[in-house]
């Protein structure tokens, strides 16, 4: 993307030409967002993103408990976990980093030069797509034919322990498909959300998950595991059909003729053209890759541990993530407003954004963090012991999750953070080395540990390596991103995490009250919520008290 804003990373991040501000906003203009989009509207958009992905997130745990009724934690999952693999690093750099990156600061550009135009032209909007989505479909279309041909080779790479290798391949090959349909629902949600469109990217996960389980249960009884591999194409093209019809009819709808009055009622220069360059995509997807790493690094260790470690780890993983994926969808609401906000120059707005959407989302995750430490064992043995799955299963993964959960407040910081880094739609390497940094002691801790504590050396090494790059992210953002104050942020988080331990501590004490899992994990949830919300609201911490506040005053007027 051709930069408006300087491009030296050791610059913070302002605007070539900042247009004269008005010394005081107005009371209409102080409760909008810098797309000039009101604080109702992105609340409303963050819920409805937070309850379609709470669904996406349950339907994929009930894909995983399909999985684990039909095959347990043996070689047949461990094969096919493999050729999970490809998905996985798909969704990062298609859908939920990578091109997200690229492409929502590229479309919010493209969206304030169209609303600045004072006389008829081209449309900025459909110029991007046809300047982009052509050669983007082609990109993908070849990797996924050069990941269908290379299959063997990369099992080989990533799991050389495996007794069943081409089981692996048949479903890496399956798999393989979603290189494309995965970067054409990447294009299209991040076009959407850049439109402030929410309803279709937030539902593609159920469109997906729900594809792989039907899939899973028609054809496993005739091709077993590779059943679930057919089921992520399935799935993936499902994702596409529910997102290109809304994406069309937004392209259809603008009117590319004629002037277009700007939403902030200044009088500021229109932004620069923007398009998209080779080093942005670069760094981009170097980030993602990096981030993505880990799942390469966790399952080349545990292929020569004895069968079964690769599904623990999975499963752990997935349950003990879904508090930092609730956690995120804020943060993927307000991006475009950060993105539009830098692209009109506007720094207050767009550090207060990002401050508000760190501290809420640590919330919330550390809020889950509690539960899955305090109640691991509970969770896994409602959620999957049954069938083949059974409670030595359950007592190694729920050990593995506890783990985990050590490291989610990392993994959350950094999902809110780079986005923050790359809302100037600017290339930069900070995150890049950053990530790359934290990998390399994720792999180096993991060497060192596995064979000592096995996978809970790796879920150990997992948890410090992403700790370590959410430092490095934080501590550099009034330098090189939006300028937060650090002070503020940090006391913030300070005081979120003592309640976190705290109420983990409650958690623990309750939950060991109650003997049926059920029961307990319900007093566990319960001493969790309440010593959580009692010492947030004595530690005056401010992404609570607000939503306290306006939640009483709404239950007031209700009365």
């Amino acid at each position: 993307m051709k930069p408006t804003l300087p491009a030296g990373d050791d610059e913070t991040v302002r605007p070539r030409a900042v247009p004269a501000q008005p010394t005081a906003r107005t009371t209409a203009d102080a409760g909008r967002d810098a797309h000039g989009s009101s604080s109702t509207f992105l609340a409303r958009a963050a819920l409805l993103t937070a309850v379609l992905s709470a669904a996406g997130s349950l339907l994929g745990l009930v894909r995983d408990q399909t999985l684990a009724h039909l095959f347990g934690a043996g070689s047949e999952t461990d094969a096919f976990l493999v050729a999970w693999t490809v998905p996985e690093v798909a969704a990062t750099l298609l859908i939920e980093d990578g091109l997200a990156f690229m492409l929502v600061p590229a479309f919010s550009a493209a969206i304030a030069l169209r609303g600045s135009r004072r006389s008829p032209g081209q449309d900025p909007v459909r110029a991007l797509v046809a300047g982009s989505l052509p050669r983007l479909t082609l990109a993908f279309l070849a990797s996924g034919l050069a990941l269908i041909a290379g299959a063997p080779q990369l099992v080989e790479v990533l799991a050389p322990g495996l007794p069943d290798p081409q089981l692996a391949v048949d479903c890496t090959r399956l798999t393989a498909t979603c290189v494309l349909t995965f970067g054409l629902t990447g294009y299209c949600s991040a076009a959407l959300r850049a439109h402030s469109s929410y309803l279709a990217p937030a539902a593609i996960y159920v469109a997906y998950n729900t594809g792989i389980i039907v899939t899973l249960l028609v054809l496993a009884d005739r091709w077993g595991v590779r059943a679930a591999a057919a089921g992520v194409a399935v799935g993936g093209c499902l994702m596409v059909l529910v997102q290109a019809p809304v994406l069309r009819r937004c392209l259809t709808r603008a009117d590319p003729g004629g002037p277009v009055l700007r939403d902030d009622g200044d009088d500021a220069a229109p932004p620069q053209k923007q398009s998209l360059n080779m080093m942005l995509i670069s760094t981009v997807l170097l980030f993602a890759l990096c981030r993505q790493s880990q799942v390469f690094i966790e399952r080349f260790l545990a292929s020569s541990l004895p069968s079964g470690a690769i599904s623990h780890l999975n499963y752990a993983q997935k349950v003990a993530q879904l508090p930092m994926v609730l956690s995120l969808m804020l943060c993927t609401v307000t991006f475009p407003v950060v993105a539009k906000a830098l692209a009109r120059g506007d720094i207050e707005r767009a550090r207060d954004r990002v401050e508000r959407d760190v501290a809420l989302a640590a919330c919330i995750v550390l809020s889950g963090a509690a539960v899955v430490f305090a109640c691991a064992p509970q969770i896994i043995q409602l959620l999957f012991q049954r069938g083949a799955f059974t409670g030595a299963d359950t007592a190694a993964t729920a050990s593995i999750m506890r783990v985990y959960s050590l490291g989610l407040l990392g993994h959350c910081l950094v999902g809110a953070l780079v986005r923050s880094y790359f809302s100037a739609g600017r290339p930069t390497w900070y995150p890049v080395v950053s990530m790359a940094l934290g990998m390399t002691l994720t792999a180096g801790v993991g060497t060192l540990t596995v064979g000592t504590w096995g996978v809970a050396g790796i879920a150990a090494a997992n948890a410090l390596g992403i700790t370590f790059t959410a430092v490095l992210l934080l501590t550099a953002m009034d330098r090189r991103s939006v300028p937060v104050r650090l002070p503020k942020v940090l006391l913030e988080l300070g005081k979120t995490l003592l309640a976190a331990v705290a109420a983990t501590a409650a958690g623990l004490v309750g939950a060991a009250q109650v003997g049926q899992p059920l029961g307990s994990l319900a007093a566990g949830c319960l001493a969790v919520g309440t010593v959580f919300g009692l010492l947030l609201w004595a530690l005056n911490v401010q992404a609570f008290v607000p939503a306290v506040r306006f939640a009483t005053r709404k239950l007031r007027h209700a009365r």
